[in-house]
């Protein structure tokens, strides 16, 4: 069981993993030659963006020292992990140290990107060797899946086995075991795709804006596509991997690939590095971004290129139907993108055998690691026409019944899930019938619920243009039926008889945190990005989220209530599951799982732990009010901030209806109330600013152009 962890080396790349590791509850000891370069790491995390941390005290469990004073520590290390600088001769000076200083049958790894594992561990003792390996993160560790294992013919093939399940239950990791070859399966596959688009663009005779167009998330890339992606890597960086590549994969039919072009050793010689630097194939200029000109290396107005078939295109959901359809339209636009895929493809095919042992670890390691949608031998198979086997573990499952908005899936060992598909999984009509019916389903013939998906989001919130197109008709009878039906709805879920428990996972926003919170047991994803954000609409949580926050806080003091106030009123987000908890979105008792290819499994393994144990749904309680004294005491804070300019006159209005509801509403002095009767002030002050003209801009603004409007 590893417990204790040393990383040696506090760059960027050692002090994200070290981070990471602290993430994952562990201990860890960061090494680097000077102190000062270790706590320079250390600051680095705390200012990294985004967050490497999930919350800010997870640096505590970071302990720093020096390599030559602190090596000896190391025999309380289960693993050390070396992270110093990619040369081969460096690295092997310090493993020597390491090997003397190591506890025997504690494991060794390296971080390299693609030096050689087994020229690493040469000369070094067989306990050593056994229990040596590399393992390959992908910047930054906290949020790219990626981890590539890379064994050597010493390495014992139990302990490799004992990592990977700790990898990916205790570290969140995909692991895909990659062969010792240069750079390994992600990066000689991606660096051969971003090469050959380069290569095919000069003879297409397209501007890089051209490219961005067509090689992102049109062909089921990353949103970077491929030269803003470059930028973000850094173009230093870039080269090393593909001169790496060049110099010691001298037996690759398409070695030629990776000699880098011209004029991006031109951009290098003038440090136009990419982000780093501020200059690389895009530039911004005050408010204006700029393109570089390849030809010229000048930079000028970037374009925003024009494609009418990508209109169409882009409204087919299906990546083999949307590049099948691309590719009859005809024009160099077609004949680049199928000559692309066709030479992706091809490599990968020509290489799989030398750096994987089957083409799925390659398709894997290019889906976590680059963000492809498919990796290449996957979408080959599907654009002949083959059958794939889903993916998805929801989508193997049994259907037991079925709307537009929600599936109830039997998941087996007597448990059910409701699943969402609608569009960003926003609740509306069809979900909230598909929950009723599911729970008397789930009542009658199973143990409990798991309300899970497999989307991009557990729930970006409540069906907002539903409720503007309410609310600008002015049908407030169908806005106060709405409502109810959710509070009935989260309140089903709260007081349901057998367990229920909820998997949130990235955004879990509004009326989706609301369902979430209402559960016996929230089993979250690490990476979940939990809110009440009603006021950025114009309005407050009324599905249940106020009275449940009020119930959360309940029994600890009215500071707490000041906070409750202040991240509703302010629509505070968290940054990670882990940062939820402060906000009380999650409850101590609620449950976090690192990877979530897993959270479903573990949701139901809940589930079935609570009927094990004889589950009861809570009793109804009356919750505490605290009457005018608190609401007085937030007025003028509401006051003040309006004065100061920190809110707007709007905005100060909605803060004053949440205080009224908070505070208990007419309610004069201290005392109790039941569930109901702050479920009643929730709606009423819902639907009072549903009248507000404001609101209705801020809804409408919000649906338009995905930010909240200050108004």
């Amino acid at each position: 069981m590893v417990r204790n962890v040393a990383v040696l080396g506090a760059g960027t790349m050692g002090a994200q993993i070290a981070a990471h590791a602290a993430n994952a509850g562990l201990l860890v000891l960061l090494l680097d030659v000077t102190l000062e370069q270790a706590r320079a790491g250390l600051k680095g995390l705390e200012k990294s963006s985004p967050a490497a941390l999930f919350v800010p005290e997870k640096i505590r469990q970071i302990d720093i020292g020096t390599i030559d004073k602190d090596l000896g520590r190391l025999r309380q290390a289960d693993w050390t992990i070396e992270a110093i600088v990619e040369n081969l001769d460096i690295k092997k000076q310090l493993l020597e140290k390491v090997d003397k200083a190591r506890r025997p049958g504690s494991l060794i790894t390296t971080n390299t990107s693609g030096l050689s594992i087994t020229a690493l561990a040469a000369g070094r003792t067989e306990d050593f060797r056994r229990h040596w390996f590399g393992t390959h993160f992908f910047n930054p560790p906290r949020y790219m899946k990626l981890l590539e294992v890379i064994p050597t013919a010493d390495t014992d093939p139990a302990v490799l086995a004992a990592f990977e399940k700790f990898a990916e239950i205790v570290l969140g990791k995909g692991v895909v075991l990659a062969k010792d070859t240069p750079n390994f399966i992600a990066n000689r596959i991606g660096l051969f795709a971003a090469l050959k688009t380069i290569q095919l663009m000069q003879r297409y005779g397209f501007m890089i804006e051209e490219i961005d167009r067509l090689t992102g998330s049109l062909i089921g890339r990353a949103n970077t596509a491929t030269f803003r992606t470059i930028d973000i890597v850094g173009l230093d960086v870039f080269f090393h991997v593909a001169d790496n590549i060049y110099q010691n994969a001298k037996h690759d039919p398409q070695r030629e690939i990776f000699r880098v072009p011209q004029f991006m050793r031109f951009m290098a010689e003038r440090n136009m590095l990419g982000a780093k630097t501020g200059l690389g194939f895009y530039k911004k200029e005050g408010d204006d971004i700029l393109a570089l000109d390849i030809d010229l290396l000048q930079y000028r107005p970037r374009r925003n290129p024009s494609f009418p078939f990508l209109e169409m295109a882009a409204g087919i959901e299906s990546l083999p139907a949307r590049l099948q359809a691309l590719f009859k339209t005809g024009g160099r636009e077609a004949a680049f993108l199928s000559e692309l895929i066709a030479s992706i493809s091809d490599y990968a095919a020509l290489c799989f055998s030398e750096i994987a042992d089957d083409p799925d670890a390659v398709d894997r390691a290019m889906r976590w690691g680059f963000g492809w949608e498919m990796g290449p031998f996957e979408l080959a198979r599907a654009l002949k026409g083959e059958a794939l086997q889903p993916a998805s573990f929801l989508k193997r499952q049994r259907v037991i019944r079925q709307n537009a908005g929600a599936s109830l899936l039997d998941i087996g060992d007597g448990v059910a899930c409701l699943e969402f598909h609608s569009k960003m999984n926003t609740i509306g009509g069809d979900i909230i019938s598909a929950l009723f019916e599911s729970l008397e389903e789930v009542n009658a013939h199973f143990a409990g619920l798991v309300i899970a998906n497999e989307g991009r989001n557990f729930s970006a919130g409540a069906n907002l243009m539903l409720l503007l197109m309410e609310a600008v008709e002015g049908n407030w009878d169908e806005i106060d039926y709405m409502v109810r039906t959710f509070q009935r709805a989260t309140q089903a879920i709260r007081y349901n008889p057998k367990p229920i428990v909820t998997a949130p996972f990235a955004l879990t926003l509004g009326g989706g945190c609301e369902i979430a919170m209402a559960a016996a047991r929230a089993q979250a994803a690490a990476e979940t990005y939990m809110g009440l954000v009603e006021t950025g609409a114009g309005l407050i949580p009324a599905g249940g989220g106020t009275t449940e926050m009020l119930r959360r806080a309940a029994g600890r003091g009215t500071q707490r209530i000041r906070e409750v106030f202040e991240n509703i009123g302010l629509a505070k987000v968290s940054t990670s599951a882990e940062d939820a908890r402060r906000f009380s979105y999650l409850r101590s008792e609620d449950g976090i799982t690192m990877n979530s290819d897993r959270l479903i499994h573990d949701a139901k393994a809940v589930v079935l732990e609570l009927a094990a144990t004889g589950y009861r749904p809570p009793v109804p309680t009356e919750i505490p009010v605290f009457g005018e004294s608190l609401g007085a005491e937030l007025k003028l804070g509401i006051y003040l901030m309006q004065r100061a300019g920190h809110i707007t006159e709007h905005e100060a209005n909605i803060a004053r209806r949440l205080a009224y509801v908070m505070c208990g509403g007419s309610v004069t002095r201290p005392s109790t109330a039941p569930e109901q009767y702050f479920l009643d002030l929730e709606r009423e002050a819902f639907k009072s600013l549903c009248g507000e003209r404001k609101t209705l801009a801020r809804m409408e603004h919000l649906l338009k152009k995905g930010k909240v409007l200050r108004n």
